[in-house]
């Protein structure tokens, strides 16, 4: 059987269908048909560098366009198509970064005027230097929690107490201030630099490490920080301050023991805002769709707030915290104190990759939706130069607001041109309105945070979501969250990567392990355990793991393997040496047979020369030796005999019954490597072992699906030799079975199985 027919399944809705004709191909026949390139040229490393650092004035412009974004598409930039979305979408972010830059300020425990230079400067390096149309750089919840964690344990206020009038402390809040802003200041320029030397090295995939699941539980986690964090400002109490873990439970327990010393005044103004707030987004959400614009709640509680504090004095009146002193105008640009960077390098790793993946998720989702691509190195890059530049203006961190970035679209944004506008609004706010707002509470503030946290909140639909679709994910999710909540960010966030990796590890190491069958008049092979009608092959089992193989899972593999294919190897090796041993006294015995038998011969020639010489006959013994060489030793009715063809029927029978045995049991072992991508020393010696053993009790190993660079990788390792050649491997399960059927055909007239060559729909 040197061809084959095989059909392919067919599409319904098509209608098509199609027949295949070719040969049984091992890796030997597909290398000559396909004509493999056993070396693949690839520019050396020299050349690579020399590519890099040529200096032509095309390598020029494409450096320059790709490394500053901004230069390819302003100069198309249409005015008439583009610019009154901009414009409306610029001055709607705009008034959005003036309340939220100043209430995350306080999350990130610095003065609010710090938040409107956080969403300006960072704005217009990033129109500059970004790829997506559509994210708002700025402040965001998140990030400004992480800063204010790193900001609250190097300034600690207990470092700034003095002794007051009449022997009473008081606390020197702007040296505490200034020493807060030095340290944010520190963090983003180490963080800026961090992700400016990963977007270097095309380091951007490491976001990918970080899964939708993780991402979504550990902002959610941080979500519950900035709550916890608020309550104080709401409440109109000063808890004490905590760090380190379970930092979230004891300031739970001293905002519940300081409770009766609420402030009245400040809950009061803070359910106000509350109650407006919610009851005005609510109709914003309802009639989103009816709205040319969201009703700037925000903006319009700000305004309010500073009038009613202004003209009623609430703090000098009822002791109410406010905003205080803000200055007009910009802070000229200042080099952050480096002595800070020891303290602070795994919080500014921590706040560059959060960060990070927060942006190129939004980046990439908006993208997808408007058929434009997002590089991911070059965000990297924006987002660090927003932070390195922004250091020295002595701003903090920023990413992408989903908040922001959503107005930015909904309102008709098409490019960053839009973020530039709202940078102005914030820059004439900052300039010339800037002190208008000293007199605003810190409550409405801190409502608008807890307000703009609904969506993080939101998340938490995803437990049921993930309750039915994938429990691992889940399991993620709630790790993630409680790990966040009770170790802090910075190490909750390394706990649960470490989680997340151990559960991609353990899947891997227990994949579900299967034998295949085939479905009638196909090619195809499926689970049996899946599948009525795939039905497995008389001799011949297939064995598929749904997991790489690789060091981690390599054992189990055999071990699986094993115990599917329902082998006991051990035992048919014992039975084989018994084998051999039986063997080797049935030559011993034969031996002796021979001698007795030439004996025998010996004894009746003698004999009869004895007979002849005294003339003496026996009628009852006879001595017969007949011309065919079988001694008869006749005694009475009684014959015994030496038959030496009796040892050339014992070996047919004995093939016989092996050909019958190897038909009742497996012959043939076919390995699907399909999901194989690799092959390590381990995993080498594995396969190695399994070819040895199953050799050993007289059953073949195949491996089917095996692809270009693993069989590289085997011819690497010295795995193919006399015994062990390319023609166990197949492209295909199909001409593994179909090779293992020939082979039986051939080496065993008796066993017999059907399998038609042509496949007909």
């Amino acid at each position: 059987m040197n061809m084959n027919r095989t059909g392919m399944g067919f599409s319904e809705h098509a209608g098509a269908k199609f027949c295949v004709e070719r040969i049984i191909l091992d890796e030997l026949k597909l290398e000559e048909v396909a004509q493999r390139q056993t070396e693949i040229h690839r520019p050396s490393i020299k050349k690579k560098i020399c590519d890099s650092i040529r200096c032509s004035v095309g390598q020029w412009k494409i450096w320059i366009l790709t490394w500053i974004p901004v230069l390819s598409w302003i100069p198309q930039y249409s005015v008439q198509k583009n610019g009154l979305g901009d414009l409306v979408s610029g001055v709607s972010v705009g008034i959005m970064h003036l309340p939220q830059g100043m209430a995350y300020a306080l999350l990130a425990s610095v003065p609010p005027v710090f938040g409107l230079y956080t969403s300006f400067y960072p704005v217009l390096v990033y129109f500059i230097f970004g790829t997506s149309k559509h994210v708002s750089i700025g402040t965001f919840s998140v990030i400004s929690i992480m800063i204010g964690s790193v900001s609250e344990q190097l300034a600690p206020g207990d470092h700034f107490l003095t002794n007051g009038t009449n022997g009473s402390v008081v606390m020197d809040t702007e040296a505490r201030d200034v020493q807060r802003v030095k340290v944010a200041a520190a963090t983003t320029l180490l963080c800026g630099i961090f992700q400016v030397l990963l977007g270097l090295v095309r380091f951007g995939f490491v976001v990918t490490y970080l899964s939708e699941p993780l991402v979504r539980g550990y902002t959610t986690g941080a979500a519950t920080h900035v709550i916890i964090s608020q309550l104080k400002y709401i409440l109109g109490v000063s808890p004490r301050r905590f760090t380190g873990p379970l930092q979230l439970l004891y300031t739970l327990v001293e905002l519940g023991s300081l409770l009766p010393q609420t402030h009245i005044p400040t809950l009061v103004i803070s359910l106000v805002a509350l109650t407006a707030l919610v009851i005005v987004k609510e109709i914003n959400s309802c009639y989103h769709h009816k709205l040319l614009l969201p009703v700037p709640i925000e903006l319009m509680l700000i305004i309010a707030g500073t009038l009613v504090s202004h003209y009623t004095d609430l703090k000098a009146d009822n002791g109410v915290d406010v905003v205080g002193k803000i200055p007009s105008g910009l802070v000229p640009p200042r080099v952050p104190e480096v002595g800070f960077f020891s303290s602070v390098v795994g919080d500014a790793f921590a706040v560059a990759v959060v960060g990070y993946a927060i942006s190129i998720s939004l980046g990439k989702t908006f993208a997808l939706k408007y058929g434009y691509k997002v590089d991911s190195n070059q965000e990297l890059l924006a987002l660090g130069f927003s932070n390195v530049i922004g250091g020295f203006f002595q701003c903090y961190s920023v990413t992408s607001s989903l908040s922001r970035s959503l107005i930015q679209e909904s309102t008709g944004g098409k490019t960053q041109v839009a973020g530039v506008i709202s940078a102005v609004i914030v820059l004439i706010t900052v300039l010339k309105l800037g002190s208008l707002f000293e007199e605003l509470p810190t409550a409405v503030l801190s409502t608008i945070v807890f307000v703009n946290l609904k969506g993080m909140f939101m998340q938490c639909q995803d437990i049921p979501a993930l309750w039915k679709s994938n429990r691992v994910d889940l399991l993620v999710w709630l790790v993630t969250f409680l790990c966040t909540v009770l170790l802090n960010l910075d190490l909750g966030l390394a706990a649960s990567i470490i989680f997340t990796l151990f559960t991609v590890i353990f899947r891997t190491q227990r994949p579900r392990y299967s034998l295949l069958g085939r479905v009638p008049d196909t090619e195809l092979y499926l689970e049996t355990d899946s599948y009525k009608e795939a039905k497995a092959i008389p001799g011949i089992t297939i064995f598929r793991s749904s997991a790489m193989l690789y060091y981690a899972n390599a054992e189990l593999y055999q071990e699986a393997l094993l115990e599917k294919s329902g082998i006991n190897v051990p035992e048919l090796k014992k039975r084989k040496e018994d084998e051999r041993a039986k063997k080797r006294q049935q030559k011993g015995k034969d031996k002796q047979t021979g001698v007795l038998r030439e004996l025998a011969n010996r004894m009746l020639v003698s004999m009869k020369n004895v007979s002849e010489s005294v003339h003496c006959q026996r009628t009852d013994h006879e001595h017969i030796i007949n011309d065919n060489g079988i001694a008869t030793v006749g005694h009475g009715n009684t014959n015994h005999g030496f038959q030496p063809e009796q040892e050339e029927r014992d070996i047919t029978e004995t093939h016989s019954s092996s050909c019958d045995n190897v038909q009742e049991h497996t012959h043939s072992i076919i390995l699907d490597f399909t999901p194989v991508s690799f092959i390590d020393t381990v995993t080498l010696k594995t396969l190695e072992n399994i070819f040895q053993n199953f050799a050993e009790v007289d059953v073949a190993v195949y491996i089917a699906g095996c692809q270009a660079c693993v069989v590289q990788q085997l011819e690497r390792g010295g795995f193919f030799s006399e015994s062990v050649s390319k023609g166990r491997l197949f492209p295909s399960i199909h001409d593994a079975v179909l090779h293992c059927l020939c082979l039986r055909d051939l080496s065993c007239s008796a066993f017999s199985l059907e399998m038609p060559c042509v496949t007909r729909f």
